[in-house]
């Protein structure tokens, strides 16, 4: 009897079953959303200061613009928290605005390098700083089996690792802050050196010194010498 109630309920029962064993099983899908660099930085950690620079001066949202509004590709070079730790005292406070968008827009190739671009890329690279032929923003890579070196005109950099890749955006971690040249370059230029004068001068003696004492005295012995001569003259006259 009592199976015979049971019995209309067993499919419901095992129907119930089924569907809530594959639910659980079912991975939640992956938020999806537009590139943002920062957002993958912060995921890699140690580049608060390259964050806040980015942020600061706006090169953040043109990378993130750029990504997400077109099919161009980007690389950029990130340097750790350690890597700026390590530049001169007052280096990036020294900077104006318009200089530090330069420093980060350094970083940024407007196009996707992946490990394997580097042993043929033609140098030197042009980046978002500015044109790299008139020696300003010059940057160039080169390498040595699998190890790749970035060279700025005041510095050398070395790519560390991949931090993020999608095909159309990597990032890469480098072991120092890529310092431009036209910012970190120039050198105050020397002193001239004296002019030296076309003739020796000799300097003229100050008034009441023991020179001109001597010259006076000499001149008054010659006078007293000369008085007395004619005095002796006039006498044998005379006589």
């Amino acid at each position: 009897m009592r199976k015979q109630l049971l019995s209309p309920f067993v499919p419901f029962l095992m129907f119930f079953l089924y569907s809530s064993t594959t639910v659980a099983q079912t991975p939640s899908p992956a938020p999806s959303g537009p590139t943002n660099i920062t957002a993958i930085l912060e995921k890699a950690g140690q580049f608060t200061t390259l964050i806040r620079l980015m942020k600061s001066t706006q090169v953040a949202d043109q990378i993130n613009t750029q990504l997400n509004n077109s099919n161009q590709g980007l690389t950029v070079f990130a340097p750790p928290d350690n890597a700026f730790t390590n530049l001169k005292a007052g280096a990036l406070n020294s900077l104006s605005d318009q200089q530090k968008v330069q420093l980060v827009q350094f970083h940024i190739i407007p196009n996707f390098l992946s490990m394997s671009n580097f042993q043929t890329v033609s140098n030197p690279l042009r980046t978002q700083a500015g044109n790299s032929a008139d020696g300003e923003f010059p940057l160039n890579v080169t390498t040595s089996g699998n190890q790749v070196n970035i060279t700025t005109g005041v510095n050398t950099a070395t790519v560390a690792n991949t931090i993020f890749t999608d095909g159309q955006l990597v990032v890469y971690q480098v072991d120092q802050v890529l310092l431009p040249l036209d910012l970190f370059g120039t050198a105050a230029a020397p002193a001239p050196a004296p002019s030296k004068p076309d003739k020796d001068v000799p300097a003229k003696a100050p008034a009441g010194s023991k020179e001109d004492a001597s010259v006076d005295s000499s001149g008054a012995t010659i006078a007293t010498v000369s008085i007395s001569v004619v005095l002796i003259a006039a006498i044998s006259l005379k006589l």
